[in-house]
């Protein structure tokens, strides 16, 4: 279906394939430029990260190593901190995106039910909370009450909800026929069965897409555990890359590694190197999510 439609998009209205115009070269040459900017800085730090931190001082890197190593990569392997953001990145996506996706898809669920009892109370009240707040104090201080604080629930409860998210749930829900509820209904099946089992199931392109921002938003977090903690085996990911970069800090955590490894690094090279690193599961994951996403949007479509 998607190849047929990308023909008709190469053909004319009568059939002979469309003709390049300059307007068409000027967008791709536009694309292309815009393109390389985004990719410039990626290729740029890896070259960095590969090269001798003796010599990234002397300047004159931007396509290609000059001087090549891997010593910057070894060290950052050898930084237990690393593993262990690694680790609690990896659970607070994966729980956090399950969690926050369940529970909002749940409360979109109900807002979109017009029969819902006290839904435009409950409705004025979360759009109040999207445009105003108690502020970081009372929000730092709600967080101690509850003893969140340096407790790894501090990155999952208070991410549970989000009123965009879920408002994008409940429209996305009120757009499915009503005759398939009514029938279901007919059949004694309970509002829990329906959401289950007709609902959740018909709303993929819209689960793909929540979840990606949720995820992602996960992911890229550091200024809670900048906020919420105090224990260093609660950094994040990107909390511990920010630290390493801000602080500029190599680390002496060398283990088995020669002695001589920090006289050709510097803590340049080896932020560029924990920045790769990080990377490398966004740029395995994201291709294969960008998949399932454009597939449940291409799928819902042809539904609707």
């Amino acid at each position: 279906m998607v190849r047929s439609i990308h023909q008709m998009k190469m053909k004319g209205s009568n059939g002979k394939k469309a003709k390049t115009t300059w307007f068409d070269v000027l967008n791709y040459i536009l694309l292309g430029l815009f393109a390389l900017i985004c990719l410039y800085p990626m290729i740029y730090v890896l070259a960095c990260s590969l090269n001798t931190g003796t010599d990234y001082i002397k300047g004159g890197i931007y396509l290609w190593p000059r001087e090549w190593t891997f010593e910057n990569f070894l060290l950052v392997l050898n930084d237990d901190r690393l593993w262990r953001a690694y680790g609690i990145t990896l659970a607070r996506t994966v729980l956090g995106t399950i969690s926050a996706l369940v529970y909002t898809a749940i409360v979109g669920y109900a807002m979109s039910r017009q029969n819902l009892r006290g839904r435009n109370i409950f409705y004025k009240i979360f759009i109040f909370t999207m445009f105003f707040s108690g502020g970081t104090v009372p929000y730092y201080l709600i967080i101690s009450a509850l003893g969140l604080f340096d407790n790894f629930l501090v990155y999952i409860i208070p991410a549970l909800f989000s009123v965009y998210n879920m408002l994008v749930f409940s429209n996305f829900f009120r757009g499915i026929p009503e005759e398939i509820r009514e029938s279901a209904v007919m059949d004694g099946a309970s509002e829990f069965k329906i959401f289950t089992s007709i609902i959740m199931p018909l709303s993929t392109p819209v689960i793909s897409t929540v979840a990606l921002w949720i995820a992602v938003g996960h992911w890229n977090s550091f200024y809670d555990t900048m906020l919420y903690t105090s224990d260093n085996r609660l950094w994040t990911l990107q909390y511990y890359l920010m630290k390493v970069i801000k602080e500029s800090s190599i680390p002496t955590n060398i283990g088995g590694l020669p002695s001589d490894i920090l006289q050709t690094v510097s803590p340049e090279t080896v932020s560029f190197a924990a920045i790769i690193i990080s990377v490398i599961p966004i740029l395995i994951v994201y291709p294969l999510i960008f998949k399932m996403l454009t597939k449940g949007v291409v799928v819902g479509s042809l539904k609707g």
